[in-house]
């Protein structure tokens, strides 16, 4: 005998002013409902945003908007669907995002918030839509390559995948998103030191005393926050992206303060380690890692790049390195590293594996095209 499906209504995230304020109870209800799904896909919180940092992240900003929608049953929460759009560049497109709690899917209620968020897109003008899937190693087929994406990375070579009855993959494909993109995320733990001595002295003698590294926290010097808008708008054209349909993101000095201040906001700290070309001054590498005080054990290591031109040098790992070590002497505490890399960019998945990451699950990127 089946039972009735459990009603359900939809209603939009309207953001506090405030973390604890009046206005904010949906807010803390839905932060902490994101919490539990996250703990039940990973079994930890290593990869869950704090409070504060889903409240900063979520307010519009010049350059990107998003609308939030959260689902009840009996007076609960219980999924959650955002629409986040690009401003500036990449107008044609909307990243959307979809989870329900594993007691209550099946009910239609991911396929009600799926439509709100599809709904909001295309009153946005948006006709490429993209979205994520999560499969930690150990879930079924996970790492197993039982799903390929359409991208140029070789799965014998590099075992990338997600699993073809994985959690949210059947959803996706259901309605009509292909898998464009595997990403590998990654975890490090901090004893490394005498990997990491040897991996420096051959990063330094491949530099060959042509290259500098410079490091700063939250803000970049004024000297320099031109030469990072060019390497930050090279990180939506210099790495991989499968099949997924981005531009070229245009960065100048005031988009590079927006973020920064958006990341203070959020209570994160951001270690910033670049590589300066002693010759001519110029900026060709950077790296970041970010802290949020919420969760001292964790750290996340996020933009990585190398000008092409000045590409060979050692120069990715160089700075990586760099970052790693301020992060030892500066913030004790860390004891794991998370990243992310697509499954074909093999030239970062080799230095994060010399570096000591691990797999710890796979990202599937999908995307569908509506008229």
């Amino acid at each position: 005998m089946t039972g009735r499906l459990p009603d359900f209504s939809i209603h939009e995230l309207h953001l506090p002013e405030s973390l604890d304020g009046p206005d904010g109870e949906d807010f803390r209800e839905l932060s902490s409902v994101m919490d539990a799904m996250v703990l039940e896909t990973w079994g930890s919180l290593d990869r869950a945003s704090s409070a504060q940092d889903r409240l900063a992240g979520w307010r519009d900003t010049p350059y990107e908007a998003s609308r939030n929608f959260f689902a009840r049953v009996d007076g609960s929460i219980v999924g959650y669907s955002s629409c986040q759009v690009p401003l500036k560049d990449n107008v044609h497109t909307a990243w959307l995002h979809v989870d329900v709690l594993e007691g209550h899917r099946r009910h239609g209620i991911g396929t009600a918030l799926l439509r709100t968020v599809e709904g909001i897109a295309k009153a946005e003008g948006r006709h490429v839509l993209q979205a994520h899937t999560e499969h930690p190693i150990g879930s079924a087929g996970a790492g197993a390559g039982a799903g390929a994406p359409a991208t140029p990375f070789d799965p014998a070579a590099a075992p990338g995948g997600v699993p073809e009855d994985g959690p949210g993959v059947a959803f996706c494909l259901k309605n009509g998103y292909s898998l464009e993109q595997a990403s590998r995320f990654s975890s490090l733990d901090m004893d490394h030191d005498a990997e990491w001595a040897r991996l420096e002295l051959a990063a330094h003698s491949k530099t060959d005393a042509a290259y500098e590294v410079l490091a700063w926290t939250n803000r970049c010097p004024g000297e320099y926050v031109d030469h990072m808008a060019g390497l930050m708008g090279r990180m939506s054209t210099d790495t991989p992206a499968g099949g997924l349909e981005i531009e070229a993101e245009a960065w100048d000095a005031a988009r590079v303060r927006q973020l920064e201040d958006t990341t203070l906001a959020e209570g994160q700290a951001a270690l910033v380690a670049a590589a300066q070309h002693r010759r001519t001054g110029e900026l060709v590498a950077y790296t970041v890692i970010y802290l949020d005080p919420a969760k001292p054990r964790v750290a996340e290591q996020d933009d990585t790049l190398v000008a092409k031109p000045h590409r060979g040098h050692g120069l990715g790992m160089l700075v990586k390195l760099a970052n790693l070590r301020r992060l030892q002497a500066e913030y004790p505490a860390v004891q794991r590293v998370m990243t992310f890399n697509a499954e074909e960019n093999e030239h970062m998945l080799s230095i994060n594996v010399q570096l000591g990451f691990k797999p710890a699950g796979y990202d599937g990127e999908w995307q569908k095209r509506i008229k």
